[in-house]
């Protein structure tokens, strides 16, 4: 047995973490460049925290997900105003565009020139800029993962940057900031931290460490998805979240994705699809087919038996099987409302090219069985 694990230096987790960026940035920088999303007045307790220090900071919000002109944009205006410190706060886009720019600050060059499949391809040279990263969703896990995902418009995709470099300094985990989410926003991140549980769990390059933090995510998530959904107030649900989320991205960050994922890279880059909604829509859809296609061809190999524990661990009961788990999934997406692609403009006709797409991402490489053609348009059709 072999295998690598890597994550964020530091992460710092619980109620009021917020409270302490003031001092880690002080620690780290000079002159924070703080990312936010589309209401950048949320970030106010981050900010206050920076004042108390006398910090002087530049913001830049997201308000959408990131692309490779916002990425010039901001990393323009990172060098522009000489910060030597990003600090992400605010969901996955936030997370990944804040990254992003970290990066291409010290890099310099084009974000094209480094993203994987459409552009360059080339490797980061230099470490970027320190990161300090604020999750105010609990979904992505974006704070401990080691790339930075960017749309491109012009090819119509989204594609990673990815670097060890890319990895923040300090992740700081505060699930009082998520409290005020609305059901919907807790909805599809929430459904995106369970997919980012169970692909990691199964997916061929899966070890002991990363099966752990599955294993723990999941039961937590199980528990608390649907309170925080229903009950947004209740803090206990949305510390376990938090926490769900937490682990889901050092699990997909060391072991991989799958097929959801794959297709997410191809829909969010054609369509004015967010990605965890996207990935609810597919989920049910993808796991009842790769199930199927391993019993058909791989009967024998660990990923069924890994799908048949997921059964068990959603359901509670230790001899549930694959189909029970799939079962599960489909009904919490349906309980938590989740959209179908045809909401996003999503046709038929579109198939073919989402499928090309779709086949040659990163995270369609790592899902535990390899689909054909025709099972790809199968799970599209089902999702529509």
């Amino acid at each position: 047995m072999r295998f690598d694990f890597s994550t964020t230096h530091r992460i710092v987790f619980g109620p009021g973490t917020v409270k302490e960026a003031g001092a880690a940035a002080q620690a780290l920088g000079c002159r924070p460049f703080v990312v936010t999303g589309r209401t950048p007045a949320r970030a106010e307790p981050l900010l206050a925290a920076l004042r108390s220090h006398g910090l002087s900071y530049v913001t830049f919000a997201i308000a959408e997900e990131p692309t490779t002109d916002i990425v010039r944009q901001g990393t323009r205006l990172a060098l522009a105003e000489g910060c030597d410190l990003v600090i992400a706060f605010g969901g996955g886009s936030v997370m990944d565009g804040g990254k992003a720019i970290a990066a291409l600050a010290t890099n310099r060059g084009d974000p094209l020139d480094y993203m994987e499949g459409i552009g360059g391809g080339n490797p980061l040279t230099r470490p970027a800029l320190p990161i300090i990263a604020i999750p105010t969703t609990a979904g992505t896990g974006a704070e401990v993962t080691r790339n930075a995902v960017i749309a491109s418009p012009e090819h119509k995709v989204k594609a990673s940057l990815r670097s060890p470099f890319l990895l923040p300094r300090l992740a700081l985990v505060d699930p009082e900031l998520t409290h005020s989410l609305p059901p919907e926003i807790t909805a599809g991140a929430g459904l995106d931290a369970l997919t980012q549980l169970i692909e990691p769990f199964v997916t061929p390059r899966a070890n002991p460490l990363t099966d752990a933090f599955c294993r723990e995510g999941l039961a937590r998530a199980v528990t608390s998805l649907r309170r925080a959904y229903t009950h947004g107030d209740d803090a206990a649900a949305r510390e376990e979240m938090a926490l769900a989320s937490l682990f889901g991205g050092l699990a997909l960050a060391n072991a991989g994705l799958g097929a959801v994922h794959g297709f997410a890279a191809a829909l969010c880059g054609m369509f004015p699809a967010p990605h965890g909604p996207t990935c609810a829509a597919l989920l049910p859809h993808v796991m009842a087919i790769n199930v199927r296609a391993l019993i058909a061809r791989q009967p024998d190999g660990p990923a069924l038996g890994r799908y048949h524990k997921i059964g068990g661990i959603v359901t509670g009961d230790s001899i549930a099987k694959a189909k029970d788990g799939v079962e599960w999934v489909a009904a919490l997406c349906r309980d938590l409302t989740a959209p179908r692609l045809s909401a996003y403009g999503v046709t038929r006709a579109d198939f073919a090219v989402l499928v090309e797409k779709a086949a040659v991402a990163s995270s369609m490489k790592a899902n535990p069985i390899a689909l054909t053609r025709a099972e790809m348009e199968e799970a599209l059709e089902k999702a529509l």
